[in-house]
């Protein structure tokens, strides 16, 4: 009998890849939801695997895509946190957009 491979795990792989950008660019909002969808196809993949583990041939690559995803998560929970921080440190949004606006001034750009 030919054996398959499991549906989501190539998805997996990129989300999780994806959720490392993600957490550079959009304080961290991004990696989070990219994880999250990562890590919920590998456990889906991990149940179809555990009822017939014999028809399938790529489960190393699923505990790669969970482990990749995992570290995004993390990685991204903690951009998430200092965007937080640094949101409530400056005083509120108010203060934190100005704060920001202040920044792109003091290097040139004017946005208005």
């Amino acid at each position: 009998m030919d054996q398959q491979k499991l549906p989501n795990v190539t998805i997996a792989l990129v989300l999780g890849i994806i959720s490392f950008l993600c957490c550079f660019c959009s304080s961290g909002l991004g990696g989070v939801l990219m994880s999250g969808i990562a890590l919920f196809l590998t456990n889906k993949d991990a149940k179809t695997y555990a009822a017939n583990p014999e028809n399938y041939n790529n489960f190393s690559q699923l505990k790669t895509a969970k482990i990749i995803a995992i570290i995004g998560l993390v990685i991204a929970l903690c951009s998430l946190a200092f965007a937080v921080y640094q949101i409530v440190s400056a005083g509120g949004w108010e203060a934190y957009t100005q704060q920001q606006l202040q920044i792109l001034e003091d290097m040139g750009i004017e946005l208005e």
